[in-house]
């Protein structure tokens, strides 16, 4: 088991084994809304994929927020509710998929197959 204090970097490694998709590193503009507050955080990602994504922040958000999270791929916004599953004190927040509305799953999965092809 991690240790709470344990650097990003590190905890990184030993989360990979569990992980389903490949993370890609890439930005990707996000806006964040926590559930009951209208206020739009506005950041990008550090890293992306199929199920979730990795943003930095100094005041990461708690595990099991539940947030709406806007991605903004080649212009076209994704709206997908999601949960944090992750938490680096002074660094960011892991973030799991739980929910696209509309057409947006398939529109991340080709983004990412686009990045794939282009690597």
């Amino acid at each position: 088991m991690d240790s709470p204090n344990a650097h990003p970097a590190t905890a990184a490694l030993n989360e990979r084994d569990r992980r389903l998709h490949p993370r890609y590193t890439v930005q990707v503009q996000i806006e964040l809304r926590q559930e009951g507050n209208d206020v739009p955080m506005r950041l990008a990602t550090t890293d992306l994929s199929r199920t979730g994504c990795y943003i930095e922040l100094m005041m990461p958000l708690s595990v099991g927020t539940h947030v709406q999270a806007t991605l903004w791929l080649q212009g076209h916004p994704i709206v997908i509710q999601a949960r944090v599953v992750t938490c680096h004190p002074q660094y960011g927040n892991g973030m799991m998929f739980e929910k696209f509305d509309g057409q947006g799953e398939q529109l991340l999965h080709q983004y990412l197959d686009t990045i794939v092809t282009t690597t």
